[in-house]
Order: structure tokens, then sequence, then C-alpha cells
């Protein structure tokens, strides 16, 4: 069966198109299309943009409710804990991520986070862990977090000071974890804490954090340009049982960066959503804005704008799917893929928005047009998961060490 016998393969806003990355779909890929479509209609179009930081907070829990009674969720859980029986489908996040963020950067963080939060437990909990958070995380009844930034610490994850000490019962966790989404929102957090400070790689560990453990403390919101439930968490003697580990003593570096390998291609899908909108904006206004008597569509520089700007689009699509389908096709470690796909595609959605709003001209800076909305959005993905910088290093390591 043909993708076009499946489901149109152009949105009614192009966005989601599955046409230039048919080949890395298959069918349920499609059908998913055509429901996040639906989806976007009945929900997202509507929607408030958040206007300061507890509007973004209260729409963050109510999409997450929305997301999870529409069964996004499941596709980033396992099939025995409430997952679609394909989860994790890494090419289906890659779509859903694509499509919330062209029209709700928030809806699309709530998402992501659903799945960072939550795949280390997938990947190396124990059964009582999986049991009792990921159903919950698929039904959109907890909310996840990811803690590995520390004051003195972002790209650098071997310089964290997070220490948890071994007690004979379980564990006492010291230290503060910064610009951490989701921070005095979430149910529970994955953290990640040194264990035995005198070891190289095997020094690290995670932990299942519940919220409302004793110790854990919501020091300070941060705020974004662009609505994000964004804080600072301290730990402050926080106690915590042997459970609480999550995967071998040790390992939380190892299941820290296969986490991040396997969710940076739907960092990059997100910037494609976000581009593609921006493509339909600046189209959309190029073809009814008249000036010096025509369109603004007719005049070549703005021809050749929308050229560069498609051909961004579609390169970063197509780098994007085939990291995920890599994923799906269960390939151990795609590093070098995952790095790529991010570095390239929220480069590219930088520009392609930049370049929107020169296409709308002083409309495009106005504080409540979605043109506006996007800018401030679409700036924080060359930075958080990874920077480009440390994904060109990433990159530029793998080649040498191969030649």
């Amino acid at each position: 069966m043909s993708p076009s016998a499946t489901v149109p393969t152009t949105s009614p806003w192009n966005i989601g198109s599955t046409e230039p990355i048919a080949a890395f779909l298959e069918p349920r890929h499609f059908e998913l299309a055509e429901k996040l479509t639906e989806f976007t209609r009945s929900e997202l179009l509507s929607l408030e943009f958040p206007e300061d930081d507890q509007a973004g907070r209260r729409q963050a829990r109510e999409l997450l409710s929305l997301l999870g009674k529409a069964g996004l969720l499941r596709h980033v859980v396992l099939p025995e804990h409430g997952g679609v029986p394909t989860a994790p489908d890494f090419r289906a996040a890659c779509l859903i991520r694509e499509t919330l963020a062209a029209f709700s950067p928030l809806a699309d963080a709530v998402f992501a986070l659903q799945a960072l939060g939550s795949q280390p437990i997938a990947n190396a909990g124990t059964e009582a862990q999986k049991a009792t958070w990921l159903p919950r995380v698929a039904a959109g009844e907890a909310m996840a977090a990811f803690a590995m930034t520390e004051p003195e610490a972002g790209s650098d994850v071997g310089g964290m000071s997070t220490e948890a000490t071994t007690t004979a019962d379980g564990f006492v966790l010291n230290g503060t974890k910064t610009l951490i989404s989701n921070a005095g929102l979430a149910d529970f957090y994955c953290v990640l804490a040194l264990t035995d400070p005198k070891a190289d790689r095997q020094r690290i560990s995670f932990f299942l954090v519940p919220a409302d453990t004793p110790g854990l403390r919501f020091v300070r919101p941060l705020i974004m340009s662009a609505p994000h439930p964004l804080g600072e968490i301290s730990f402050e003697g926080c106690r915590l049982p042997s459970h609480a580990l999550v995967g071998p003593l040790g390992s939380g570096l190892r299941t820290g960066l296969a986490t991040l390998d396997r969710l940076r291609p739907t960092v990059a899908a997100a910037a494609g959503g976000m581009a593609q909108r921006a493509l339909t904006l600046a189209l959309d206004h190029a073809k009814t804005r008249h000036q010096f008597g025509a369109p603004l569509a007719e005049l070549p520089i703005i021809q050749d704008k929308l050229a560069q700007m498609a051909m961004e689009i579609t390169t970063s699509r197509l780098i994007t799917f085939r990291a995920a389908w890599e994923a799906d096709r269960g390939k151990e470690r795609i590093t070098v893929e995952a790095a790529m796909a991010k570095a390239h595609a929220t480069e590219a959605a930088q520009r392609v928005v930049d370049q929107a709003i020169q296409i709308l001209g002083g409309t495009g800076v106005l504080a409540h047009h979605p043109i506006d909305h996007l800018y401030r959005s679409v700036r924080a993905l060359r930075i958080y998961e990874g920077s480009t910088e440390v994904q060109h290093l990433v990159i530029a390591r793998h080649l040498l060490a191969a030649r």
C-alpha cells in the first residue's frame, strides 16, 4: 500500500507531511500523521500563548492531560506498561514532536519531557519502578523530569558535584540541579549523581526521586523568553531507599548518554516543525502582501529566501528521520546520526525562522504574532540536550577515530 493510499501526504498546513520522509516510515506512521492533524485542529489551533511563567505552568499540566487522553504519550512507553505495541517508537515520537512544536512549543516540551524523564526507567529501571511510574507517564497522570545540569556542570556531565552517599539502608543525596525542565511541577525526577567520585566513567548513578521526597526542594523558577516550566532544585540531606537506584551502581553516565542518543533526533524533529510553520507563515504573507504593485512572492529575492528555507527543512527532516529509523531498527548506539540530526536541524530552524521574520517585516516582530512565538522558542533547541558545539565535537571525534 502506498503512503498516499493510507493518509494524505500533506496536512492542511503542510506540517507533518509524510511525503519527503515516506521511505523511513511504515503504515502505522501514516495513520499517526492523520491523527496528529485532527489533534492539532481540535486542541492546539485555539490554544492561547501563555504570557507568564504561572500561566505556562498551568497550561503545561493541562497539556499533559490532553496528550495522555489522546494516546500520544503511549508511543514512548513500553507496551507492557501502557505503551503501544511498537513502543518505544522514535519515528512516531519525531512525527509527534514536529507537529506539536509547530503550533505549541509548550505542548512539544511536555511531550519531550515525558520521554526524557521516563527513558532511564524504561531502559534500566527495576520492574517495580516501571510498574509504578510508566503507566502514569503514558496516561498523562504523572509529569516527569530529567535532572542532570548543575550550576558548574552543563555540557561537562563529568563535572557534576551532586553526590549520593551510601548508607546502611540506601543513599543520602546532596547538591543542586539547575535549568531543569518541569522543576517544581514534576511528580518525579530522574537524577544523576556521583556515587564514587574517585572512579572514572563508573562514578555516576541514576536515582528515581518522587517529588514529595523529604529533602528535595524547589528553589526557584527560571524564566525563559518562551513559556517553559524551568527551574532549580536542591537536595539537602535527601534520604533515598536502596530501591531508588535506577540500574546498576555506576551505570548512570552510560544510561544517560544512551537516553540522549535516542531522543536527540526528536529535538531535531521539533526544530523542523517550528521551521515548517515559519515557512508556511512566510508563504502566506508573501502571496497576500503587495509591495510596489505586486505580491511579495513575485520578487526574486523573496523567492530565493523561500527556496533556501524549503531546502533547509527538507534536508533536516531526511537526516532526522534517518537517525530515528536507525534507533527503531535496533542499532545499539546512534551517537553520530543523532548528533548530526540535532546540530543540523536546530541550526537550520534558527535560520528559517529568522528569514521568515525578514519576509514578514514589521509584522514579524510584533509580540503576539505566531512567528515571534517561534522565534523565542526555537533558540533553546540549539543548546539543550547537548549544544551544537558539543554535537560537532562528537561528530569530529568519530571521524578522527575512524582514520
